[in-house]
């Protein structure tokens, strides 16, 4: 298990890094993207933790109903957690400004 861990994220992390390069790049070219270091960590943090899930699912589940259900509820989750850490969207003390 742990091998297969290890594996998988020398597959995610490059494509992570490749995500987080293009609010890096937004922030060159225009003010309207304001992130900090830390926004740069918990992003990175979470696409993570995403894409550790979602391989996890693809590759343990193998009836493809249920593994199409998961994936949605992984998205899901991330979109929500992502918007609520942004925005605001349920107004926990975790929201941004």
């Amino acid at each position: 298990m742990l091998y297969f861990l290890l594996n998988m994220m020398i597959k995610i992390l490059p494509i992570v890094g490749l995500l987080l390069l293009i609010p890096l790049i937004a922030m060159q070219l225009t003010d309207e993207v304001n992130w900090s270091f830390f926004d740069f960590i918990i992003m990175g943090i979470m696409l993570s933790i995403t894409g550790l899930a979602l391989g996890i699912i693809i590759k343990k589940i193998k009836y493809y109903k249920y593994r199409n259900i998961f994936i949605a509820i992984i998205i899901m989750i991330f979109l929500l957690i992502w918007a609520e850490l942004g925005v605001g969207l349920f107004g926990t003390p975790f929201a941004g400004n």
